[in-house]
């Protein structure tokens, strides 16, 4: 059914508006950041503009003026423009420095997965010992949500649908717990944009060693500043031919894959191989790479990443209409277990981040590997630096093979702890 025509009490409804006030705020963003009074500069410090341009269009949802259920530019930016992003930010990234970041990267994703299969299980036995009637039973019962939560927390959207199939969850409790996992995700990732526009003063709290991720920093900004030239029509055309000459071949290779996966391998569901966003980001992300090997890495001279930066930014208000605040009073409670679960998963990386004197890039994107996906990570990297976006992306994709697996193991545990209470 067209949007136009659904049933809604959304003060607006066609996207092109809606869209155009999405373009208004982030141009009024950057616009107020530019300024060169003291207090605005005091201001965006303390609130980079990053975080305002993914709260800001929250604000439009949690007040009725749009509602995200019924557009499609999350959709249309999630399913263009992020991987055109991706594409962008990686063919200028320089790869070889990139993977020899080193292995801290790896065991930060690997403690936030361990974050949310150890806080998911903590949480419901915490509710179970505090109030035991919201427990539930059959379909319905709490621990079926939340092993869907799970699959998200670690993996993403997929997983998600795959631990609902698992599981049983019924419509009530699904529902739900869509709502906590979007909104608590959502008000993580703010923290995430937060450490990321203060990331100097996170690194020296956990003592980290931030020479490799300054490597690559320096090296992308030494590589830009040598071959930066004012863009040519041309030259702006040639990245777009590249960016979404990208996303065609993409989408043209992983909805049939996704889809033959489906049919031939029972266990494709499991693993998101029958997934095409899946599909769609893996591929998008090795056309990247094999591009940075070959000229096409000269369009970062005149700002291919700047392009894919400005896709991201889009994607990120897009992201911003998803986080209805004001459903945190319709639920409270839910959304107090989901914020107890999302306390022990940040606890441990801060936790592990001190221990192993890890930069605050490998916490914010290792976490949001696992809460975000691949929609989340490479934004959260590329906020620390666009150079940086290609490790969010691969970290994702783990996050994606490991995360039905893991999700269903939490599963299990919850469903026993839930059994003690009965």
């Amino acid at each position: 059914m067209p949007i136009e025509d659904a049933a809604s009490t959304a003060l607006i409804t066609n996207d092109a508006v809606v869209l155009g006030l999405l373009a208004v705020i982030l141009g009024a963003v950057f616009w107020a950041s530019s300024r060169q009074s003291v207090w605005v500069q005091r201001f965006f410090t303390v609130i980079p503009a990053l975080l305002l341009c993914y709260f800001l269009p929250s604000l439009l949802t949690t007040f009725g003026v749009v509602d995200p259920e019924e557009s499609q530019l999350y959709y249309i930016a999630s399913r263009y423009l992020l991987p055109a992003a991706l594409v962008l930010l990686t063919v200028s990234a320089d790869l070889p420095a990139v993977f020899g970041l080193g292995p801290k990267a790896l065991i930060m994703f690997l403690t936030g997965t361990v974050g949310v299969m150890i806080g998911g299980p903590v949480a419901l036995l915490l509710t179970s010992w505090v109030a035991p009637e919201l427990m539930g039973a059959g379909p319905e019962a709490i621990w079926r949500g939340m092993a869907t939560v799970a699959g998200s927390w670690i993996g993403g959207s997929a997983n998600q649908t795959a631990l609902y199939e698992i599981y049983g969850a019924g419509p009530d409790t699904f529902s739900i717990w869509i709502a906590v996992d979007v909104i608590v995700a959502n008000i993580w990732m703010a923290v995430v944009l937060f450490i990321a526009a203060n990331q100097r003063m996170f690194d020296k709290l956990f003592r980290a060693d931030t020479t490799a991720v300054d490597r690559v920093r320096h090296k992308a900004e030494a590589y830009e500043a040598e071959h930066a030239r004012i863009p040519l029509l041309k030259d702006l055309i040639f990245i777009l031919a590249v960016g979404f000459g990208a996303v065609g071949l993409s989408h043209a290779v992983a909805d049939p894959l996704a889809g033959w996966f489906g049919e031939t391998w029972p266990l494709a569901q499991r693993l998101s191989l029958d997934s095409s966003f899946f599909w769609l980001v893996l591929i998008a992300t090795v056309i990247g790479v094999l591009l940075s090997f070959t000229p096409a890495r000269k369009l970062q001279g005149p700002g291919a990443a700047k392009v894919g930066s400005v896709f991201v930014y889009v994607l990120v208000a897009t992201v911003g209409l998803n986080m209805n605040i004001g459903a945190i009073l319709d639920s409270p409670v839910y959304f107090l277990i989901g914020g107890v679960w999302m306390l022990i998963h940040v606890a441990l990386m801060f936790a592990m981040a001190f221990l192993i004197r890890s930069p605050s890039f490998f916490l914010g994107v290792g976490s949001m590997a696992n809460i975000g996906g691949a929609a989340s990570a490479p934004v959260a990297a590329a906020a620390f630096h666009p150079s940086l976006a290609p490790v969010g992306v691969l970290l994702a994709v783990v996050g994606y093979i490991i995360g039905t697996a893991a999700a269903w193991f939490t599963g299990l545990v919850m469903m026993q702890i839930a059994a003690g209470v009965a």
